[in-house]
């Protein structure tokens, strides 16, 4: 009976509470939403799972949880810790990216430029809800609808806020295709969404591989904090634009993006156990992202109008809510929404100018906050 007893309790069943259960089927949640829904499963999927382990109980008792060192799992969130995932998957987006529909039109950087207001309105308001200016401007940056950047920042400005952040961050850059609609819908007329625009102009291969080194310069004079995220970026795009190195940029926008994903998705789910979402600092933290996304989102949109006013042709505004760094997906959601309403409109190729400004604005971003309050 002892030997029994003794097996019982190297056994989960020993440990397992209500909030355990809790997590794990917000953990199910996560998992049917990418498969049944389409959600973003290259993000939800290893979330989930990642969140399905961590709340397993008995995983402190049997020292295998992220939160205790030397664990396997410990060792693979270090890479989050330290910063590294985030650089390496900022390669992977740069390889993949097409900058042409912005040095076509580069006015739509303004739209970019305009989405991050989100983050410094929601910075404002996290600090006059009690949270410190750390802290705060950990949790504006979930705006940017960026996760690689809201790690980014938070591993150096707010480390013990780094599982709510990344999980919320992660889970509002896959429900871009229910937050954005609305905003869009409702701050545009049926007049505007139907606002045909010019084909960009042709873009010369030599613009092309000038322009991640004119673009790094820039942007790391304007915001060293953030060199590493757009060097990285920068060089992505460069190895996929030189013409000589394609098989680096392939490498970096297959094998090596989707391992960080993986890697990076499942130790966020991991880190997300019940003793630290389930306390009202985490709920407080989801809210206000949903806050900055939704700032950000209408900000985009809202600039657009308000630079058509000085316009001879004009922007579709809807495609200013591509100005967050939800890359495609924003730009895919804008595309989306103008089809409801003209099926020969075809905004995409537009919509990815403000999209792509945007993953270099919440860059740049990022790194003038570390610079100032690092």
């Amino acid at each position: 009976m002892s030997e029994i007893i003794g097996f019982f309790y190297t056994t989960g069943f020993a440990y397992i509470g209500i909030q355990n259960l809790v997590m794990i089927l917000f953990a199910l949640t996560f998992i049917w939403l990418a498969i049944t829904k389409g959600f973003e499963p290259l993000l939800l999927i290893p979330i989930g799972f990642g969140m399905l382990l961590g709340n397993m109980p008995g995983m402190d008792e049997m020292l295998q949880s992220v939160s205790v060192g030397g664990s396997t799992l410990n060792s693979l969130y270090q890479g989050i810790r330290l910063g590294i995932y985030p650089p390496l998957i900022f390669l992977g987006i740069g390889a993949m990216t097409d900058f042409s529909t912005l040095i076509a039109n580069p006015k739509l950087i303004l739209l970019g430029a305009a989405a991050q207001f989100g983050i410094f309105a929601t910075f404002i308001g996290s600090y006059f809800l009690g949270f410190s200016i750390l802290e705060s401007a950990s949790i504006a940056i979930i705006g940017g609808a960026d996760g690689p950047t809201s790690i980014f920042l938070t591993t150096n400005l707010a480390p013990h806020l780094l599982g709510a952040i990344a999980l919320a961050a992660y889970s509002y850059m896959a429900l871009v295709p229910i937050i954005q609609p609305p905003i869009i819908k409702l701050l545009t007329t049926d007049k505007e969404r139907i606002i045909r625009m010019k084909n960009p102009r042709m873009v010369s291969k030599r613009e092309k591989m000038l322009f991640p080194i004119i673009g790094f310069i820039a942007t790391a004079l304007i915001s060293p904090g953030g060199a590493t995220l757009l060097g990285m970026l920068f060089l992505g795009n460069l190895l996929k634009e030189s013409g000589v190195t394609e098989r680096l940029a392939q490498t970096a926008r297959t094998s090596l993006i989707d391992i960080c994903t993986i890697i990076i998705g499942f130790c966020i789910g991991a880190t997300t156990t019940a003793n630290l979402f389930l306390r009202k600092e985490s709920l407080m933290i989801f809210c206000l992202g949903a806050i900055a996304f939704g700032i950000a989102t209408a900000s985009g949109v809202i600039f657009a109008k308000f630079m058509n006013l000085f316009l001879k042709d004009k922007i579709n505004p809807i495609i200013g809510a591509a100005g967050v760094s939800a890359v495609p997906n924003s730009a895919r959601v804008a595309h989306n929404v103008g089809q409801l309403y003209d099926k020969s409109n075809y905004l995409l190729m537009h919509a990815m100018a403000p999209n792509v400004a945007g993953v270099i604005g919440s860059a740049v971003v990022a790194g003038v906050l570390l610079g100032i309050l690092g």
